[in-house]
């Protein structure tokens, strides 16, 4: 069996030190900087995501904190398309307690039937690509792209493929904090594809003791998966109870019909 490695870990950085708690609630919390390992890294172990947004005027007339490009990390020259990249830290926010992902039966029949496989780490950059190809997936910046490779290359950021064959047809990636998975984006090729990649990291995240996954902001096909709104307080103080708790993922090929509940044993005969 393998297992993902353990990045190094971090103490308490830059970010923790914001007043994350009186930022706006839907809205950046801070603006500046760009997305370097540090900043990246330091940002989501505090509860903080980069989600660049066309919404220019909204984005920087919400902001209750300006961050010195020093203090984030500088790039060199390259710069989201806002000029500034904006962070979030969204109240409520949205999130799947581990364990509690939903696959109705439609969905449990696919799985059932497809005879697919799924792995951990196989095709990180190729499961990224897919997601920014996919509506309304813009916001996956050359920056961003880049930075993300760099904290799957640290142990930080990680995927989770779905396989028919050798083909690639669905996959969701995100970044390991502890006992807590900030779920980015995912993509399908195939019909039910990333619902199942999602059933599959959430069996994958319990096994090894998870907490959360963290959806980030709710939409109705989150919902009907499970996900749930909490306060921010409350989500940032489960966050900060187990950001650095050890958790090691299982990366092997496995089949996705292992995801079904299993029928109750027979009772032996006497």
């Amino acid at each position: 069996m393998s297992l993902t490695a353990r990045p190094a870990q971090r103490g308490p950085s830059w970010w923790d030190t914001l007043p994350l708690a009186e930022g706006p609630p839907d809205g950046p919390v801070a603006l500046g900087g760009s997305a370097t390992p540090d900043a990246l890294i330091g940002a989501y172990r505090a509860g903080v995501f980069p989600w660049p947004t066309e919404d220019v005027q909204t984005a920087r007339q919400s902001r209750q904190f300006t961050l010195a490009p020093r203090a984030v990390g500088r790039g060199r020259g390259r710069r989201s398309r806002l000029g500034t990249l904006p962070w979030w830290c969204p109240d409520p926010r949205a999130v799947i307690p581990v364990g509690t992902v939903r696959a109705v039966r439609s969905l449990r029949a696919r799985i059932r039937s497809c005879g697919w496989t799924t792995t951990m780490d196989r095709a990180f950059d190729e499961v990224v690509g897919h997601c920014r190809r996919t509506p309304p997936e813009v916001w996956i910046t050359d920056e961003l792209r880049a930075g993300y490779a760099q904290l799957h290359a640290l142990g930080w950021a990680h995927s989770l493929e779905v396989w028919a064959a050798d083909r690639l047809v669905g996959g969701t990636f995100g970044i390991l904090v502890g006992g807590v998975f900030v779920g980015e984006s995912m993509f399908h090729g195939e019909t039910d594809a990333s619902k199942i990649a999602l059933v599959d990291l959430d069996a994958r995240f319990a096994a090894a003791g998870g907490r959360l996954h963290d959806v980030q902001i709710a939409s109705d096909h989150l919902r009907t998966l499970g996900a749930v709104e909490i306060p921010r307080d409350r989500y940032l103080a489960t966050l900060r109870a187990v950001r650095d708790d050890d958790i090691r993922l299982v990366t092997d090929q496995l089949p996705v019909d292992r995801l079904l509940p299993r029928p109750p044993a027979a009772p032996s005969s006497l």
